[in-house]
């Protein structure tokens, strides 16, 4: 005779739409994109069935394995990984999440390719990174027209072709980059890897490197020093002449998160490299990767706050407690319409980011305010991701603290894109470089955020302390992230106010700027219209 039943336990999510988000699919629209809806409703359904969910599932459980010799003794410097992880990679550049918006002549090629990141990413977190460098490498590798002309076709190219090969014979291409060093970190111009130029226009070089996210990449860009100072090189794994350049991979990292892709320390023994810009040029010529990257951080944070959202509202409504449904439980009300805000937030500017980065080559209005509101948004979105997962994670209580809810591993990848090219400081910091070097940012920053003045009074107090803010430049370092918190905050009211839901809006200015909020999600104001604000988070 069995001992117990099995009731009131949610049933499983999957499948699910993730595509089904108001923010999302209206901001798609809004920024000019809207012919990719079809796209992105498919990858929405795709990233939460079954087969996505456990191809994530699988490569997080059997993580990268590397191997540096074969059986004979013979160097190899190979990562063997799941073939889910390859399956995961074949469909997000099928879908052309990587290089392709480049070579995509359609307005609004950048925020399509944003939404499709963004629903994709659900799926698994951990092969977007590779993904996301192969995007971001495209407007740095210009900087060399010769090897752009050569490789960005393959950047773009809606082929998977994994395997090591001479670049210009695959069919496509994954690229990596190579910036950290233990005795420098943040601070690259500490750089100590050297690089000695050759007869033939190549470069050698030496040195190691921290961390080098993806190594079975085919190629990636480093920054080394040079006789004209610290500059920019892209090395391929392979040479044109079929040989393998002299890239030895030392160990795996042991990460907190992101277990199912692989980040290592390297050794460079006289690798060859092409140099990409100018001789003392790197750190400006690497940046305009590093930015693309930024967006991508702001993204995969946005994805993350809403997996846990979808997790923590579909065991709410399922899950009884005292006699109701969790959901109609006040308190639990207040929380979960607080993290449906953070998130509708997040998604809303990350869709703005994503509009200005396809505004940005014809509008210096639009790369003004990328300038400057990528840095801030970095520093900001990137920060809630983990407070939102871990009260996320608290909605399911020790549900949720078992490996098998999926809430402990959106929980450990939730710090990484706040680390990700430069940690708070270093995103506060350039936030400030941006408004002094570029001042038009600071002009197109107001300009965005002033056409929402009317709207909201609580909004408008802030814009107006922003502004005073930033009169004052005594202790301007000391007060970087009070300053650029405020400017984040500003930026998603302003998004809110002007193109999202009234209620969510009106909640998001009311606590974030009017002072009626507490420290934790869930102590939103009274009269709030919880309704509303929590349709936004049904998935069936």
């Amino acid at each position: 005779m069995p001992t117990h039943e099995v009731f009131n336990q949610v049933p499983n999510i999957v499948p699910f739409d993730n595509s089904r988000n108001p923010a999302l699919i209206e901001g798609l629209h809004r920024e000019g994109a809207g012919w990719a809806e079809p796209e992105v409703r498919e990858l929405g359904a795709l990233a939460g069935g079954f087969e996505a969910q456990e191809w994530g599932r699988v490569a997080n459980e059997y993580p990268p394995v590397l191997h540096t010799h074969d059986r004979y003794g013979n160097r190899v410097d190979e990562v063997e990984f799941h073939p889910y992880w390859h399956r995961l990679m074949d469909v997000a550049v099928t879908h052309g999440l990587h290089g392709s918006p480049w070579l995509d002549g359609r307005p609004g090629a950048h925020t399509a390719r944003a939404a499709k990141f963004y629903t994709w990413g659900m799926a698994d977190a951990g092969h977007m990174c590779p993904i996301s460098m192969t995007y971001a490498i495209v407007p740095a590798l210009r900087h060399n027209p010769e090897l752009a002309a050569r490789y960005e076709p393959l950047l773009g190219s809606r082929t998977y072709d994994f395997g090591l090969r001479e670049p210009s014979a695959k069919a496509g291409l994954i690229a990596g980059m190579s910036m950290t060093e233990k005795q420098g970190g943040s601070d690259v111009r500490a750089n100590t890897t050297a690089a000695t130029p050759q007869s033939d226009g190549s470069y050698r070089i030496v040195g190691h490197k921290w961390f080098t996210s993806a190594p079975m990449s085919d190629m990636f860009l480093t920054l080394a020093q040079a006789p004209g100072g610290l500059s920019c090189f892209l090395l391929p794994r392979v040479l044109p002449d079929g040989s393998r350049n002299a890239l030895r991979l030392q160990r795996l990292k042991d990460k907190l998160g992101n277990k199912s892709n692989a980040s290592s320390e390297i050794e460079y023994e006289n690798a060859v490299g092409w140099l990409v810009g100018q001789e003392g040029a790197g750190v400006k010529t690497i940046i305009e990767m590093v930015n693309m990257t930024r967006l991508d951080c702001v993204i995969g944070s946005a994805t993350g706050m809403r997996a846990g959202l979808l997790l923590a509202v579909h065991h709410a409504r399922h899950r009884e407690v005292f006699g109701a449904k969790l959901i109609d439980q006040p308190a639990m009300r207040n929380v979960l319409a607080d993290l449906v805000i953070e998130s509708d937030a997040a998604t809303t500017v990350m869709m703005r980011l994503a509009g200005a980065t396809d505004r940005a080559g014809s509008d210096p209005a639009e790369a003004a305010l990328r300038r400057i509101a990528l840095a801030v948004t970095k520093y900001w979105v990137c920060k809630r991701a983990p407070a939102h997962a871990a009260e996320a994670l608290e909605c399911l209580g020790g549900n949720g603290y078992v490996e098998d809810s999926g809430m402990p591993r959106l929980f450990r990848e939730s710090p990484l894109m706040s680390i990700w090219e430069g940690s708070g400081n270093v995103a506060a910091l350039d936030a400030l470089r941006a408004m002094g070097r570029q001042p038009e940012s600071v002009e197109a920053y107001f300009n965005e955020v002033s056409l929402a003045r009317g709207a909201n009074h609580h909004l408008d107090d802030a814009i107006d302390r922003i502004g005073k803010e930033l009169t004052d430049l005594g202790d301007i370092e000391y007060r970087a992230r009070r300053v650029v918190e405020l400017m984040a905050l500003v930026l998603q009211g302003a998004q809110l106010v002007r193109h999202g839901h009234a209620a969510v809006a009106d909640a998001f200015c009311a606590s974030r700027f009017g002072g009626d909020w507490g420290i934790a999600f869930g102590t939103l104001p009274t009269g709030v219209d919880t309704a509303a604000i929590l349709e936004r988070a049904y998935v069936d």
